[in-house]
């Protein structure tokens, strides 16, 4: 297998990973479409908020596999082709992406689905532990501050190029594709959740994990 091929097959199983939609398949195990309760969002948030956190967890961490998965398996073969370290950064930063992108826009679902939160967690698990701790940094501090958890998740979207251009420029080795990576899924963030930005502003937003119990 050449590099080439490697990456594009990288590529293809991240957004496949990502694409598998954990919420709703949660949802519909219990005779629900979780798209028609809570935010109507299929992520995990929504997932704890409608389904309560015994489903909602576990979908929280299915969210986080799926974005680390792609990542690991992209090192494994684009390594075997001999390529660089560099591109081997590189692969497995467009594997992550394909992720998040699967999850935001998951073909299984008319290509709608969630914020990507989780799943870009998992992926910083897998190329950045500093971008990952920027992000939960944020996210816990505006989460216990404000008890918005899409505050919070906006707060960790800026949390981890942040955490990532501290990082690098405390090491004096800049890597502008992860820096990229970490900037593009920000702005997608705020994209993603600028409805909940509305809510805020209106003060009508749902406080974090209050369960809403939806009629069957």
């Amino acid at each position: 297998m050449t590099t080439t091929t490697a990456i594009i097959l990288s590529i293809a199983s991240g957004y496949l990973c990502g694409s598998v939609p954990f919420g709703y398949l949660a949802g519909k195990l219990k005779g629900i479409d979780i798209r028609q309760h809570g935010s109507g969002n299929i992520g995990a948030t929504n997932a704890i908020r409608v389904l309560g956190k015994g489903i909602g967890i576990p979908v929280f961490i299915l969210d986080m596999v799926k974005g680390w998965l792609p990542v690991w398996l992209a090192a494994g073969w684009i390594a075997q082709t001999g390529a660089t370290v560099e591109v081997i950064s590189i692969g497995k930063v467009l594997a992550g992406f394909a992720a998040v992108l699967g999850h935001m826009f998951t073909f299984w679902l008319g290509f709608k689905g969630g914020k990507g939160i989780a799943t870009t967690g998992g992926v910083l698990f897998g190329i950045s532990k500093a971008g990952m701790l920027g992000g939960w940094i944020g996210f816990l501090t505006f989460l216990f501050a404000f008890r918005y958890v899409s505050l919070g998740s906006l707060a960790a979207a800026v949390g981890v190029p942040t955490a990532m251009a501290i990082q690098m420029y405390r090491e004096g080795q800049w890597d502008f594709v992860m820096l990229g990576f970490g900037i593009v899924v920000m702005i997608l963030a705020f994209v993603r959740h600028r409805s909940n930005i509305q809510r805020l502003l209106a003060g009508t937003e749902s406080k974090a994990f209050t369960k809403k119990k939806p009629q069957p």
